[in-house]
């Protein structure tokens, strides 16, 4: 039996150095490509296809497959070249490339026709001073742009329009000033069926309070304050203060807030700072901007936090005191907050505002605010993005140190001793320079603007540099961001309701495609998460927010989710609709993924949502390790259930010796049971018997003679006294068969001859022979009957 056990382990023992021999080969047949890019650092990946003089001026899903793409302006300001992104070949491919008659100054990707695919706003300069021209690009079904004939727009003042949802139709429609200084917008009312639509009709903004003349450069946004996901409008006005309007649906919008920004400000950007589930405001301000290099001195970065109803802190927590609103639970963070607020002074009593001096953060640096060009130089503002997953935006910047222009990242940093932006507690999160890993950014000498897209839609927050030029490079650089975060994301775009949220048809109903990529602005997520510890917490994120002055947003809203051991629990998705239920709550979503979610297109229609997983570059490697340990785990079983069988066998033969040695034993015993038996049968018969059968045989031999003489001859058959005796028992018949008296006589009738022995004689013969044998060698003494019929008397 050993050596069988002994065999079975040098089986498995080769076995698994077979195994290891085919591991150390996987990598050479295991079909998934090697990763493109190795280290845990931000990688230099080059222009990625995007070769051109010029810069990128917007980000889109032009062709719908839910991959990001470029729109590249060229150095004349009046080319633009669409590249797509290839996934197979990981790189931007160029599309469709066309001129327009003036110098662009800004486009905007969005579905103004509401045909499902994206078309080009474009804003460029006009032969009129004072105003931009505006011309949309209609996207064709089959691809490209309608470039012969494009539509007329009403043209605007300077400050350049922000796309918005003006009247809850789901429709692009646009917010700005006219020629005249006075504040309009642009509803859309195409109708495709119309051959002659207009696009827009241009009329008074459904805005009830006073309205300012808005600044240009400026940094209007739609996105939701007051914490009801719905989108309020943000204006910058000119005089430098603010105006937030709350959206009150059908009732148009309501001056909720305004007041004067800080002395010297730039850019303003919106995300949610301290994730607390309100929009925070983070702008830059300086005390004078070179017009000839953009720098600013004295630069601060400021983030003044949005002061409303907190998260509350239990589920069973209802946020109602007294009937008075005091939080937001989990299950209804979709509730307003008329009474937000800002509080810009910088005061160390003021715990919701933070100034963080470029000098302290970067000594002998100073922040580069704006990018000079030709014909308009365009605002530099801080990007917002969630670049190593932890939950909490960080900032992507340039610093100009000498003659140089390097982009640098700001991590978000919990509160703690030494922490930048924590000082004696004042600030709810803290910074800190990204210095490891970074070298790619640090080479990186001549930047003139920068952004945070993601690649390949891969769950990490890359980064596009646009450089001067002036060092030989190319105007393009993309940085790979490689680093390994032990943490989780989400992506999530609202559509338009265009096509019915179904499939999208051309005019001749040849082309079809789904209507992917056609986000818009205006739409807000609110979402709660466990953290690792059971802390719950809550944030918020825009989508598309801010679009003027090539703020090169993605249309989508990237969200870090941080190390969390759970689901997303509660995922509010607002959308822009005057409806009575214009959000959705969506439980459970699953992290690392794409939400697509689809509003009602009609009234009464219900919500749609798709969710895409995408799988990332570690899941070949534990599908191998999955597949190794599963084979190595079905040898090691079936070794142990050979090992099983063969013990089970040598039990059950152990038991059957067992078995048989019990038999044995019983049997042995039963012998012994038998013969005890007899034993004691013996004396029963010997002791416990009549008392007739103790006579001696004499005795008994007497009686016998004396009944045979007592008997009367008439008895019939068997009933005659030697066959009676012998009868009775052994011991009698011994006796009677011994004694030859008792069968000396014998009678014989033959009154019953003719009757029934004639088929017997042989039988009667043999009977009267035996009665003979019996009677010895005593006289025979014989009598017959009357009827001369012979009858035997049978003795057994």
């Amino acid at each position: 039996m050993y050596r069988h056990l002994l065999g079975r382990r040098k089986c498995l023992y080769s076995a698994l150095i077979a195994l290891a021999c085919f591991s150390d080969n996987a990598a050479a047949i295991w079909p998934f490509p090697p990763k493109r890019f190795s280290g845990n650092s931000l990688v230099d990946a080059g222009s990625m296809g995007i070769n051109v003089q010029g810069r990128v001026i917007a980000f889109g899903d032009f062709n719908g497959d839910q991959y990001l793409d470029a729109l590249a302006l060229g150095s004349d300001q009046q080319t633009m070249t669409v590249y797509l992104w290839n996934h197979d070949d990981f790189i931007f491919q160029p599309s469709a490339t066309f001129t327009h008659p003036h110098k662009i100054l800004n486009v905007v990707p969005g579905d103004f026709t509401h045909s499902g695919k994206l078309d080009l706003l474009v804003m460029a300069q006009s032969s009129t001073n004072n105003q931009l021209d505006l011309s949309v690009y209609t996207a064709l079904p089959g691809g490209g742009f309608d470039t012969s004939t494009p539509l007329s727009v009403p043209a605007s003042a300077l400050p350049q329009p922000i796309p918005i949802d003006i009247d809850g139709d789901m429709k692009i429609d646009l917010l700005g000033m006219a020629p005249d200084s006075s504040l309009q917008v642009w509803q859309n009312v195409f109708n495709a069926s119309e051959p002659l639509s207009p696009l827009f009709a241009v009329g008074d903004p459904p805005f009830k309070g006073t309205q300012c003349t808005l600044a240009n450069p400026h940094s209007n946004a739609v996105v939701d304050f007051d914490g009801d996901c719905l989108a309020d409008v943000f204006l910058l006005c000119n005089d430098g203060s603010y105006q937030i309007w709350v959206n009150n649906k059908s009732d148009g919008f309501s001056l909720s807030l305004h007041g004067s920004m800080p002395s010297g400000v730039q850019s303003v950007s919106f995300a949610d700072v301290d994730r607390d589930g309100t929009i925070d405001m983070v702008f830059i301000t300086c005390s004078s901007v070179s017009t000839s290099t953009g720098i600013g001195t004295d630069c601060a970065i400021n983030i003044a936090y949005n002061k409303q109803l907190p998260l509350c802190t239990t589920p069973a927590d209802s946020g109602l005191k007294k009937g008075v609103r005091t939080c937001r639970p989990p299950e209804d963070l979709c509730t307003a907050d008329p009474a937000f607020t800002f509080d810009l002074t910088n005061s160390p009593n003021n715990q919701a505002f933070v100034a963080l001096p470029i000098s302290t953060l970067f000594p002998g640096s100073s922040l580069v605010v704006l990018d000079i060009m030709p014909v308009l130089s365009l605002p530099v503002s801080l990007k917002l993005g969630d670049a190593n997953l932890d939950g909490f935006p960080d900032i992507l910047l340039i610093i100009s140190t000498g003659q140089d222009r390097v982009p640098k990242v700001l991590f978000s940093v919990p509160c703690g001793p030494g922490v930048f932006g924590c000082v004696s507690g004042h600030g709810k999160h803290g910074w800190s320079v990204a210095t490891k890993g970074t070298e790619t950014l640090d080479a990186i000498k001549d930047a003139r603007s920068v952004s945070f897209l993601d690649i390949d839609e891969d769950g990490s927050l890359d980064i596009m540099v646009q450089r001067i030029g002036t060092l030989g490079q190319n105007n393009i650089q993309f940085v790979q961001n490689n680093f390994y975060f032990d943490a989780f994301f989400l992506k999530a775009i609202v559509l338009n309701g265009a096509c019915g949220n179904g499939w999208c048809y051309g005019p001749n109903g040849t082309e079809k495609y789904h209507p992917f990529g056609v986000s818009y602005s205006g739409a807000s997520y609110k979402y709660t998460v466990l953290d690792t510890t059971g802390s719950r917490s809550a944030a918020q994120i825009g989508q598309l927010p801010q679009t003027s002055y090539q703020a090169l947003q993605t249309p989508y809203s990237f969200f870090g989710l941080g190390r969390t051991n759970n689901y997303i629990e509660n995922l509010f998705v607002g959308s822009t609709m005057h409806t009575a239920q214009h959000y959705i709550n969506i439980e459970g979503v699953i992290p690392n993924s794409k939400l697509v979610i689809l509003p009602p297109s009609t009234p009464g229609d219900a919500w749609k949502r798709e969710l895409f997983l995408r799988p990332g570059e570690w899941i070949p490697w534990v599908t191998l390790t999955v597949v190794v340990a599963t084979i190595i785990l079905a040898i090691i079983v079936l070794v142990l259930h050979l090992n099983e069988k063969m013990i089970t066998a040598t039990h059950l033969r152990s038991r059957l010796l067992q078995l048989d040695a019990q038999i044995v034993e019983q049997r042995r015993l039963l012998n012994e049971l038998q013969q005890t038996r007899s034993d004691v049968e013996r004396e029963l018969h010997a002791t416990a018997t009549f008392p007739v059968l103790t006579l001696p045989p004499e005795i008994t031999t007497e009686i016998f003679i004396h009944l045979r003489e007592l008997s009367p001859s008439c008895i019939p058959g068997q009933n005659l006294p030697p066959v009676v005796l012998a009868s009775v028992c052994r011991q009698w018949r011994d006796i009677a068969l011994a004694t030859p008296i008792l069968w000396s006589e014998l009678e014989v009738h033959f009154d019953y001859i003719a009757r029934t022995l004639i088929s017997e004689s042989g039988l009667v013969e043999g009977r009267v022979d035996q009665w003979l044998a019996r009677s010895g060698n005593r006289p025979l003494l014989s009598e017959t009957g009357y009827l001369a019929t012979l009858r035997v008397f049978h003795i057994s």
